[in-house]
């Protein structure tokens, strides 16, 4: 048990017995609460584990619970398999390439150090960091000494120059919360005041009706006023991860995709060995930035002191003629209060120009499903309504959903292990986790230095380069500056998606970047061919045919993201033949 700390689990025990009857164990293992047993539902589960989290959070809460008749599915492993990280012996090894584990990777870059950084998907930001709203928060819902709070306002007054120096689209376009009672006036005021003065949020206002017509004149006329916060923006989350991996790459930084973590070999508090299915890796020093896996790395090590509860969430994109509905960020709030952990949602325009639309939060034991149901998008779009009447369905182009993951108490895990010494925890990385990257990959990255420098000296890097340059966008410029271009690179004259302007130069340039990634997916979240109205129904062939043409593969072999995805399963009735002629 931890120094000074008495976790009184009789005491829970009872409370949890109240609603669950027997079925459920509470007892305390080094200062921790850990819950075991068998319940009925995975809701019943959350439940009864968020029933003993300590709102001073002095203690975590481990769920060793299990559902009854369920077997939570394994982690999907890549096919591949060989031996082409046998042996390596970096300074530091970071697992997962989410938002997290890149931007840390980049930020290792400033010091002299032999950076790994390995994820088991077929691209960076598969998971939860490509898969969210892409809104950078002010922070003003977060409670004061908490770990979200702090950093949410770190890395928010970051993103300016991280975004200048990454060559990534970044918009402060504000965000308004829309209030319909005029009863909750002096609440919401007193509210503003507390967050701006005792939490530091400092941008937080009252915008009254007046004022908000005047910005966003479709927003609901039932709405009396709004809280404000004009430090909100928007990013492109992938786009991010994908300039932080490339910038990371461009400064010496081994990246190895499809490169799943099996087990460990730890001796003496240490991680000795790291087993992959591309060979067994030796590091110094392990950073586990893995997501909805964090607890199972965290396992793997032997410090295991928190719980993950996997949360989905779905959002729904729309086309950009539906654009001219908002200009910023927007959603409606009643000041009564509900029961549990939510996600309030909202709508979005992003930095691409379309309108978002969610997320939802649900619940779930399945780590990767992340497959879409009409009733999230129904609810979120009922909901959302209230906000702009004018949503309509008719407008969504594509979906999709992610899965969040938070610890019991709804806070980041960052720290060193406690019972491994050479391990650090960037875990329970939810929402705003896009938002508080830059703050906490600079801490993690001190953090990992230092450690490292028991083992060996550790000097900056000075000819660290924060600066990347991302593929010429075509679609923004002039025309005079395009037709420079074109006359220099004749293959920027090639259209190859419409929808978005995308030419078949940008494809090249991107299949020939720092971190190259050889699937039509990979190419439509750095370039975006295929992300208009027709989800790449005209130009996916176009795109394959490039990927084919650059890196020499038969354009069979040519995948639309990873594992078996293959786009062409066979010939046509006709044969080659035919289709020669």
């Amino acid at each position: 048990m931890k120094e000074g700390i008495f976790v009184d689990c009789r005491k829970l025990q009872k409370k949890v017995r109240k609603v669950y009857g027997n079925d459920v164990c509470v007892r305390e293992e080094d200062g921790n609460v850990v819950l075991s047993g068998t319940l009925k539902s995975w809701d019943a589960i959350v439940g009864a584990c968020t029933m003993c989290v300590d709102k001073k959070r002095r203690y975590h809460v481990i769920n060793d619970l299990q559902l009854l008749g369920v077997t939570p599915p394994k982690m999907k492993v890549p096919e591949i398999q060989d031996q082409a990280l046998d042996g390596r012996k970096p300074d530091v090894l970071i697992i997962g390439g989410g938002i997290s584990g890149a931007s840390i990777a980049r930020e290792l870059m400033k010091w002299k150090l032999d950076v790994l950084l390995v994820d088991k998907e077929a691209d960076v930001a598969m998971h939860a960091s490509g898969r969210n709203d892409g809104e950078v928060h002010p922070g003003i819902d977060l409670g004061k000494g908490t770990l979200k709070q702090k950093y949410v306002i770190q890395g928010n007054r970051m993103y300016g120059r991280i975004c200048k120096e990454l060559d990534v689209p970044f918009r402060r376009c504000g965000q308004y919360v829309g209030m319909m009672h005029w009863s909750e006036f002096l609440p919401a005021a007193l509210y503003v005041w507390q967050r701006k003065h005792i939490c530091g949020v400092s941008d937080a206002r009252l915008m009254p009706a007046k004022v908000l017509r005047r910005r966003e004149p479709h927003l609901n006329k039932d709405i009396k006023f709004a809280v404000y916060n004009s430090s909100a923006g928007t990013v492109c989350p992938y786009g991010l991860t994908i300039a932080y991996a490339e910038n990371a790459a461009a400064n010496g930084a081994e990246i190895a995709l499809n490169t799943a973590v099996l087990s460990m070999e730890t001796e003496g508090g240490r991680i000795k060995s790291v087993l992959t299915n591309r060979g067994r890796i030796y590091p110094k020093l392990v950073i586990n930035a893995a997501g909805v896996f964090a607890e199972d790395v965290a396992k793997m090590a032997g410090d295991r002191f928190y719980s993950i509860h996997p949360r989905r969430g779905t959002n729904a994109i729309l086309d950009k003629k539906a654009g001219y509905m908002m200009k910023g960020i927007a959603s409606w709030k009643t000041l009564k209060k509900s029961a549990g952990h939510t996600k309030g949602g909202g709508i979005v325009h992003t930095a691409h120009d379309n309108l978002l639309v969610g997320p939802d939060a649900i619940e779930t034991y399945e780590k990767e499903n992340f497959a879409t149901e009409s009733a999230s998008i129904e609810n979120n779009f009922n909901k959302q309504r209230k906000a702009v009447g004018e949503l309509s369905e008719r407008d969504i182009i594509t979906y999709f959903t992610g899965v969040r993951a938070p610890t019991f108490e709804e806070d980041f895990v960052i720290e060193p292990g406690r019972r491994c010494h050479n391990l650090i925890h960037c875990a329970g990385i939810q929402s705003p986790g896009l938002t508080t990257a830059p703050a906490v990959a600079k801490d993690v990255a001190y953090m990992a230095a230092k450690m490292v420098s028991k083992y060996r000296p550790v000097r900056r890097n000075e000819a660290y380069n924060p600066y990347r340059k991302g593929v010429p966008r075509l679609k923004e410029m002039r025309l005079k500056e395009r037709n420079a271009l074109i006359k220099k690179r004749p293959d920027y004259g090639v259209m190859i998606c419409r929808c978005e302007e995308v030419s078949k130069g940008e494809i090249i340039d991107a299949l020939m970047s720092p971190l190259p990634v050889y699937t039509v997916d990979g190419i439509k979240k750095r370039v975006r061919p295929g992300m208009g109205r027709c989800q790449g129904g005209f130009c996916m062939p176009l795109v394959a045919g490039i990927i084919s043409e650059v890196t020499g593969q038969p354009l069979e072999k040519v995948k639309k993201s990873g594992g078996d995805s293959y786009l062409l399963f066979g010939k046509t009735k006709a044969g080659d033949s035919n289709a020669r002629k």
